[in-house]
């Protein structure tokens, strides 16, 4: 999937009002994923992505403490400058397209690497690690 289409994809899903507030969604919810994940995993994550966002998971320096989903929210929440909810909902059009973007065997992977309830927000409730 090319970046252009994957902002596309989080903005539909987001229903966001330009492609500009689309983005500061995207860097926000893969910032605080990056943080969530080890670097190898970030690195993995990132060579399935369009290479704005691959990049960006490469340089992460990540294996933060594990946080819970409530927690992950709040620092989008913080991030965005939104309400818990609206960042429940950022985050879910974000993490949802990325679920989409790569293998099966990659969200297994990244999901694995999070407490339990982030399926969820990937669109995916059934996946576990």
């Amino acid at each position: 999937m090319k970046y252009p289409e994957f902002v596309a994809q989080v903005r539909e899903r987001g229903e966001y009002d330009s492609a500009a507030e689309t983005q500061q969604v995207i860097s926000v919810v893969v910032a605080c994923l990056a943080e969530r994940l080890t670097p190898d995993e970030a690195r993995q994550l990132g060579s399935q992505l369009p290479a704005q966002l691959g990049d960006f998971l490469k340089s992460a320096p990540g294996g933060a403490p594990r946080i819970g989903v409530t927690e992950f929210l709040d620092r989008v929440s913080d991030g965005i400058g939104a309400t818990e909810r609206t960042a429940e909902w950022d985050a879910s059009a974000v993490l949802s397209t990325i679920a989409d973007a790569v293998s099966g065997g990659e969200l297994n992977d990244v999901v694995t690497q999070l407490p339990s309830g982030y399926a969820q927000l990937f669109g995916r409730p059934g996946v576990s690690g």
